[in-house]
C-alpha cells in the first residue's frame, strides 16, 4: 500500500479533489490537507510521517512544506504538480490535470481484459 498525501492551501478544491480522484486507484491510501492557517484540514505532523510520497499543488506550498515540517521530511519524496488555484472541487480539467502530473508517479495496473474461453 501506497500512502499518498495531496496538499494545497486551505483543503478545499484542488487537495480534496485529488484525494478524491486517487482514492479508487488500487493499492493507493490517500489524504489531504492545507498549509494556511485557514485550511479546513490543517496539515500535521502525522499526516507528513504518514506518506509515503507528498505532492503539493505550487512551489509555495513546498517551501511552507519544507519551513514547518523539515524534520519531518527526510527522505521523503515531494513533488510540485503546478496547478494553480484556478479550479472548483472536481473539475474535470482539474481532474484530468491532476491523473496526468500525479498518476504517472503512482502505479495503476492496467485494465483487465475478459480472458477468452476457447470452446
Amino acid at each position: 500500500m501506497t500512502n499518498v498525501l495531496f496538499v494545497c492551501s486551505v483543503n478545499r478544491l484542488r487537495s480534496p479533489t485529488a484525494e478524491h480522484v486517487f482514492s479508487t486507484w488500487p493499492g493507493i491510501e490517500t489524504d489531504s490537507a492545507g498549509v494556511s492557517n485557514d485550511a479546513d484540514v490543517l496539515l500535521s505532523t502525522e499526516q507528513v510521517e504518514w506518506a509515503d510520497i507528498t505532492f503539493v499543488m505550487e512551489k509555495a506550498h513546498r517551501n511552507k512544506l519544507n519551513r514547518k515540517f523539515r524534520a519531518s521530511l527526510n527522505g521523503k519524496r515531494v513533488i510540485c504538480l503546478e496547478i494553480p488555484d484556478d479550479y472548483e472541487f472536481m473539475d474535470p480539467v482539474l481532474v484530468r490535470m491532476l491523473e496526468s502530473r500525479a498518476g504517472r508517479f503512482l502505479s495503476r495496473p492496467a485494465p483487465t481484459r475478459p480472458s477468452r474461453v476457447e470452446g
